[in-house]
């Protein structure tokens, strides 16, 4: 499986009750930054990487990629090289743990970051905060955004 084709997220305009007061007009064009992060996610339900992906490039901030299939994921990381790597744990085939084993052993990613996704923490578990034990980081799912953005400035390279 190839990385995702998906074109990037146009800009959302925001709801009317966060628009300042004024005359209807067209959102100006939003540049997005030149060296944005380059974030690869890697989760087998379509629905979560469309969803991150979205709500992570509207911020104009990160450039992210998605892998379905964690099989895939090391070559994706390889064409693309990441400052980080958002990493479903539970997967089909490969888990996460294994794939995160792969990269680590590749001379070319051994020093990306990974921070996992779970659904086998909850956000109640951890107060919806990112989870360090030893050197490995662990968000629960259902992710908020506000925790995954401060997990991704933390922990990405650049």
């Amino acid at each position: 499986m190839e990385l995702s084709d998906e074109q990037p997220a146009a800009p959302v305009t925001p709801p009317a009750a966060t628009r300042p007061p004024g005359p209807a007009s067209p959102e100006p064009a939003c540049t997005p930054p030149e060296n944005p992060k380059r974030i690869l996610l890697v989760d087998d339900d379509p629905a979560v990487t469309r969803s991150l992906k979205l709500n992570l490039e509207c911020t104009l901030r990160y450039d992210v990629r998605t892998e379905n299939d964690a099989s895939c994921a090391l070559p994706a990381a390889r064409q693309f090289h990441p400052d980080l790597i958002l990493l479903d744990v539970v997967m089909p085939g490969m888990d996460g743990c294994e794939v995160a084993a792969r990269i680590h052993m590749d001379q070319e990613l051994k020093d990306t970051p990974i921070v996992f996704l779970t659904a086998l923490a909850t956000n109640k578990n951890t107060g919806g905060h990112a989870t360090v034990a030893g050197s490995t980081v662990y968000l629960a799912k259902p992710v908020i955004l506000d925790e995954l953005i401060r997990c991704i400035e933390a922990y990405a390279r650049k």
